[in-house]
């Protein structure tokens, strides 16, 4: 399993000087299977990007795993290439809702004053899916999501093979419910996405003292990322879903602290163009 990272920004993208290094494009992840099949983590920004090399490499199935429909990681799907080629077939999975199924609520993006193509006018053959509550395979690979603290609804994704284990939740707020390090792991939001993963993508977008004045807003601070990485078991962490004021150089220093409260975890931020390996 082989995991490309296209965006791992937060919130808002953040093109410029200043992001050069760690990137300005929301989330969006590659993970490429032993089996050949293809994910996709999100659709930010960096999801174009992604679309133009897959048309290059004639990718013709692609399923796409959307933890939730905050703009910052649906804004990209009407720029994916393959979405408008007659010949691919996209698969989307998202996060139930009680009101609306999956298609209404991204039509919205796909309808006026928004865009001026209709979602049923692409070219590829879509296919919208709730996630199971149950675990489910694609591609010789198991895949599990469940519901986490964030504002409206929200999973987190788990994906094993026969080479190692994933856990995503990007935008994810564990200690609001209470200190993490107190908690058992049944009573964490996310453990059960990300409990003794071998790889740990999972928001860390405040420092400390950002995040006392943002409870509630569904993100983590750096020092909860590194709490909850330990609650649960995982065995590397990689900072993700930058806040969009952070430069490089802020980037670096929660790096930085990230390491300094971990230990040998040697927590890493998450960069544009980044790729892991599993095992």
């Amino acid at each position: 399993m082989r995991l490309t990272i296209w965006g791992c920004r937060g919130s808002l993208p953040t093109p410029g000087p200043r992001t050069v290094e760690y990137g300005g494009n929301t989330s969006c992840i590659e993970v490429a299977l032993e089996s050949g099949g293809l994910l996709v983590l999100d659709a930010g920004t960096g999801i174009r990007e992604l679309g133009l090399h897959l048309v290059e490499r004639g990718v013709r199935q692609v399923h796409l795993l959307l933890t939730h429909l905050h703009l910052d990681h649906l804004e990209g799907l009407r720029f994916f290439a393959p979405l408008w080629d007659e010949r691919v077939t996209l698969d989307i999975w998202g996060p139930p809702s009680p009101l609306l199924s999956l298609r209404e609520r991204i039509s919205r993006s796909f309808s006026p004053p928004l865009f001026p193509v209709d979602l049923g006018e692409v070219d590829a053959h879509v296919r919208f899916h709730d996630v199971p509550r149950a675990v489910w395979t694609i591609g010789g690979a198991s895949l599990t999501a469940r519901l986490v603290v964030h504002p409206g609804p929200t999973v987190g994704y788990r994906i094993e093979t026969e080479g190692g284990s994933v856990a995503y939740l990007p935008d994810h707020e564990p200690a609001l419910a209470g200190a993490i390090a107190e908690k058992s792991r049944d009573w964490i939001s996310g453990a059960a996405i990300a409990a003794d993963a071998d790889l740990l993508l999972h928001d860390s977008q405040f420092f400390e003292d950002e995040y006392e004045a943002r409870i509630g807003w569904g993100h983590s601070s750096v020092a909860d990322a590194v709490a909850f990485t330990r609650a649960v078991g995982a065995r590397r962490l990689v900072l993700f879903h930058h806040e969009p004021s952070h430069s490089d150089s802020s980037l670096e220093r929660l790096e930085k602290r990230a390491q300094e409260l971990a230990g040998e975890l040697a927590p890493t931020l998450a960069r544009e163009g980044m790729a892991i390996e599993l095992p």
